[in-house]
């Protein structure tokens, strides 16, 4: 007797076919690691693939699978290739691995916070700290130990800060401090993800509850206060660069801070309640616009560009002294 398929088993079976094909295109180009919510957001991709239009025409889309569902797909499919292993947050002291006495000794240039613990993993596992030469931790391991902000005084370093577009990622910035205990007078500068970016990529939002914002105070009133002064790269175009500060709003829940500097379209779209994880971006952009970011790499220009440059100084002048 033939097996009848209800529309529950229907789905399990196109979502097992599906996987391995989301699973290739997340670890695209060169083998890259990815996490359960990278290689969901991959397979929603696949059911639903963005539509070729430019970045002016900003959006974002509801993820078309629940996670729940995905979840159950992904536990009959058995092991995927590329799959990091759920870690949880370091709790050793850095330098637990090392004899070396000088350790804290140096001067640290930049030091990058993750609010989401699985991208922090995602990007350790991938190499990032050491390409980048930028230690990686998650808010699940703030505060910084006191060698490690002793480093970052002593080199004047920047606390870069990766964050998902929503009220509360938003807000992670300007409650990093007091979290990690950093500095006075340190650079904090979120690198993104904010709401233009994600309706700029037309990213998968999920929904949360809806954000009563209230009245949003100017931008430059939260870095007015002592502390680490809050900053953005000046690098446009990538898929995660952001600049800014947030402030409180009054009638704001759970006290969280209202992003001041935010346009019109971007605040009502966080005051519908929806949320875009950092997961959501690829993972291979991911990692290429994080390290373009906290080692300031600026894009090249255009090829036209080069081209007009040429055109210009004569393809065989010779270089002036």
């Amino acid at each position: 007797m033939a097996e009848q398929l209800t529309p529950a088993r229907w789905t399990q079976r196109v979502l097992g076919r599906l996987l391995p094909v989301a699973a290739s295109r997340a670890a695209a180009p060169s083998g890259i690691r990815f996490t359960e919510r990278q290689l969901y957001y991959e397979l929603c991709r696949l059911l639903t693939p963005a539509p070729p239009l430019p970045r002016r025409v900003a959006f974002t889309v509801p993820a078309p699978l629940s996670f729940a569902t995905f979840r159950t797909a992904l536990a009959r499919h058995g092991e995927i290739p590329g799959l990091l292993a759920p870690a949880p947050p370091r709790t050793a002291p850095p330098g637990a691995h090392t004899p070396e006495p000088d350790l804290f000794d140096y001067g640290l240039p930049r030091l990058l916070i993750c609010e989401s613990h699985t991208v922090a993993h995602m990007l350790r596992a991938n190499g990032l700290p050491m390409e980048s030469a930028t230690p990686v931790l998650s808010a699940a391991e703030l505060p910084l130990h006191p060698g490690v902000t002793a480093m970052l005084a002593r080199g004047s370093g920047d606390v870069y800060v990766l964050h998902e577009a929503s009220a509360a990622g938003l807000a992670f910035p300007t409650r990093l401090p007091e979290l990690a205990g950093i500095p006075a007078g340190l650079r904090v500068v979120p690198l993104g993800l904010r709401p233009r970016q994600a309706m700029g990529l037309h990213l998968f939002h999920i929904d949360g509850p809806a954000v009563d914002s209230g009245q949003p105070l100017d931008e430059s009133s939260a870095s007015d206060s002592p502390g680490p002064v809050l900053d953005g790269p000046a690098l446009g175009g990538p898929a995660l660069e952001g600049r800014g500060s947030v402030a409180p709003g009054p009638d704001h829940p759970d006290n969280e801070p209202v992003p001041g500097f935010l346009d019109e379209r971007e605040q009502a779209w966080l005051r519908r309640g929806r949320i875009v994880e950092i997961a959501a971006v690829h993972p291979a952009v991911l990692l290429r616009s994080v390290h373009r970011l906290v080692r300031g790499v600026r894009t090249p220009p255009p090829p036209l560009v080069e081209l007009r440059h040429a055109r210009r100084s004569g393809f065989l002048t010779w270089p002036a002294a």
